[in-house]
């Protein structure tokens, strides 16, 4: 935390200090979930854009390990 405190005042703006709050926060959340944070990022930006909002918690960290582990299994 300590190194992120000294990044963030380098954020640009109130609302680059925000975003980048809430990357981090979905970066520890994938780690407290044991996923990948770089696998989970790559699979989850592509269809983001058309993703349908009603739908958006599937593709939180936790849910996308359960998708995730059923397509392997298949």
């Amino acid at each position: 935390m300590a190194v992120g405190r000294r990044n963030w005042t380098f954020a640009g703006s109130d609302a680059g200090g925000h975003c980048t709050a809430a990357v981090y926060t979905l970066i520890e959340t994938c780690k407290i979930n044991d996923v990948d944070p770089q696998a989970w990022l790559a699979d989850i930006l592509a269809p983001l854009p058309d993703y349908p909002a009603i739908s958006v918690a599937d593709l939180l960290p936790w849910t996308w390990k359960i998708n995730h582990q059923h397509a392997s299994a298949a």
